[in-house]
């Protein structure tokens, strides 16, 4: 199933989903796939013109593939500007995911900070791309195209602080506008930053993420491809701390993102 028949379904029908095998990641469904999906049934309770700004997602529990998840929405408070939101994934009376986003107008200000130049990486021709392999890597990458610029692939030892390159959706993808659901897809498609640097397979997860959103969007199709960079700040005792940022092929920014990851080596 496509990401956006995924994303038509939950608009449709949040109290009750099944993320397909296909979409999994180990025993857990993809995690870019779960934040997008609860995302979207946060969006519809927010007026049109309150644009997400950012999101705080916690992984509470893995969500299963083939069994029904309900996204639920709970309206904090709303203000002249900005909408305060908490999303719950439920699975089998569990709370699996949690998610709080803030929605916020835009409004008049002198303030006017560009961002810093994106890193220079060669083209996406010229860079190994991380095939799907059915039974080796995760099932959700059938879906995603990661191709490396920076740093090394997992479990291959590489000790680099980043890791990066190109990322787009794949396969039969329904071209359309990028929307901030298809951006978590390709922020988080990328494996733990700490990864490279293990010599042999392991396990490792996203304990929380922070993702904020240059508002507004870009004009992107779902065929384009983005560039991604993510430096590891810190590591110690089976936890890391890495910060990211995706741009555009011409290096505006789009989302800037945080994550604490757990690792099991």
């Amino acid at each position: 199933m496509r990401f956006s028949d995924l994303l038509d379904t939950v608009r449709s029908q949040p109290r009750e989903l099944s993320i397909p095998a296909e979409w999994a990641q180990g025993r857990a469904s993809f995690g870019g796939l779960v934040a997008a999906l609860q995302y979207e049934a946060m969006r519809a309770k927010v007026p049109a013109d309150r644009p997400v700004r950012s999101l705080a997602i916690t992984f509470v529990g893995p969500v299963e593939p083939e069994v029904p998840v309900s996204f639920e929405v709970d309206v904090l408070r709303e203000g002249k500007a900005v909408s305060q939101l908490l999303g719950r994934a439920m699975q089998k009376g569990q709370v699996v995911t949690l998610i709080q986003g803030s929605f916020g107008a835009s409004r008049p200000s002198e303030v006017a900070v560009t961002a810093d130049p994106a890193p220079q990486m060669k083209h996406w021709d010229d860079c190994q791309e991380l095939p799907y392999i059915k039974g080796v890597t995760p099932e959700f990458m059938r879906h995603l195209a990661m191709r490396w610029s920076v740093g090394g692939l997992p479990f291959t030892g590489n000790k680099s602080r980043e890791m990066g390159g190109w990322v787009r959706l794949r396969g039969d993808v329904k071209e359309e506008a990028v929307s901030e659901s298809h951006i978590l897809a390709l922020v988080d498609a990328w494996p733990p930053a700490l990864l490279p640097h293990l010599s042999k397979p392991a396990m490792g997860s996203t304990l929380t993420w922070t993702i904020e959103f240059v508002q507004p969007l870009l004009e992107l199709s779902t065929l384009d491809w983005c560039k991604y960079l993510v430096e590891i700040e810190h590591a110690t005792d089976g936890y890391g701390h890495a910060a990211a940022k995706l741009w555009n092929a011409d290096g505006q920014l789009i989302a800037m993102s945080r994550q604490t990851v757990t690792i099991f080596a």
